[in-house]
């Protein structure tokens, strides 16, 4: 008999899957399903009928096209603004997402990544916020990116 639970999201979404790795902790991979499973839940009794079009605008809204990368240059060290692969772009948009659900205290983990979805889907909270911070410190160290040319 399979030890794995019922998904009720696509599983041809591969964003999906990789955020059921992001949230799996100690290889419980079954527990990261249902969490996201009853996230999408809390969605649907929230009013969003499709749960799969708030997580992707969440995701869109909370992925960063630049960040600072440290260079050194001659013997000093720059913080050079760079654009960032896609796969890191969306690596950082899942850490900050539920970074932002896993700081909150209370209620159920679900509810809190719920909200942060929400959030992040109208351009607000937390992810939101550190999206913006990253690009403020690029903007701000934007005369150091004549060095971005080299790794």
């Amino acid at each position: 008999m399979s030890t794995k639970g019922s998904v009720s999201f696509s599983t041809q979404n591969e964003r999906l899957q990789k955020f059921v790795n992001y949230i799996m902790k100690n290889g419980k991979k079954t527990l990261a399903h249902k969490i996201l499973n009853n996230t999408f839940d809390i969605l649907r009794e929230k009013g969003y009928n499709n749960p799969e079009d708030i997580f992707d605008k969440a995701i869109d809204n909370t992925m960063p096209k630049v960040e600072c990368r440290p260079k050194r240059v001659g013997g000093s060290i720059y913080q050079v603004p760079m654009d960032v692969p896609p796969g890191r772009s969306f690596a950082l948009a899942s850490r900050w997402i539920l970074g932002a659900a896993r700081g909150k205290d209370g209620k159920d983990f679900c509810y809190f990544l719920a909200q942060e979805f929400i959030d992040a889907a109208t351009e607000t909270g937390v992810a939101v916020k550190k999206k913006l911070d990253v690009y403020k410190m690029a903007e701000a160290n934007k005369a150091f990116a004549r060095y971005a040319n080299n790794r």
